[in-house]
């Protein structure tokens, strides 16, 4: 066991979004996942950054505990079972997590055995975000995505039924710099497409 466990630490933990991995590829030997395929990058562990939005105790004879956690490009799933659940136990929904772990896949299903988890303030979300993209070189991507702002304008028009969003929100949910987001908001400003209702709020035209 201490082998297996010497292996397992030796594996890198890429920092990644949550939407990276769940675009990768598992890779499979005799139905047992080995890792996955990420680009070049064969992933075992990963290092993210993602807020609790869900959780799920099971307690008696098996116990387990399962947390659904987002960073905006998407959700993933943390399990921990019988006596390592206190990692897990813990945290509360809305608590904004640093969590290190590894990949697992089950039934199509990928989710994350974490090692670490512990609770951080929620502007290293958009910290992260930066870093990740800074670094990105051979992350794959989607040939048919739009231009930012086309994105932006999306995001702007999806929360018209909730009185608009805030700009931090986009910055964080558009795969773009947040500079080239102030860009774009201010062109769409300019061009009255879109109203500022109140500073760092924005609303759909019409």
């Amino acid at each position: 066991m201490a082998e297996n466990e010497e292996i397992r630490k030796r594996n890198i933990a890429y920092k990644l979004r949550i939407g990276d991995i769940l675009k990768g590829k598992p890779i499979t030997e005799a139905e047992k996942f080995i890792y996955l395929q990420l680009g070049e990058k064969r992933v075992v562990r990963v290092n993210i950054l993602a807020n609790c939005v869900d959780k799920f105790v099971q307690e008696g004879e098996k116990k387990y505990v399962s947390l659904t956690v987002d960073d905006a490009s998407g959700q993933i799933r943390l399990k921990a079972f019988g006596d390592d659940i206190g990692i897990l136990t813990k945290v509360s929904q809305g608590d904004t997590l640093q969590i290190i772990g590894n990949v697992r896949e089950w039934n199509g299903d990928l989710y994350v055995i974490p090692e670490v988890v512990k609770s951080v303030d929620p502007r290293w979300l958009l910290v992260r975000k930066l870093e990740i993209q800074n670094a990105r070189k051979d992350m794959p991507t989607d040939s048919t995505e739009s231009p930012v702002k086309d994105l932006i304008m999306e995001k702007i028009k999806q929360a018209e039924p909730d009185g608009g969003i805030d700009i931090e929100t986009i910055k964080l949910d558009v795969e773009a710099s947040p500079d080239s987001i102030d860009v774009e908001i201010k062109k769409l400003l300019e061009e009255g497409l879109i109203y500022e209702p109140r500073p760092g709020r924005l609303r759909y035209l019409g």
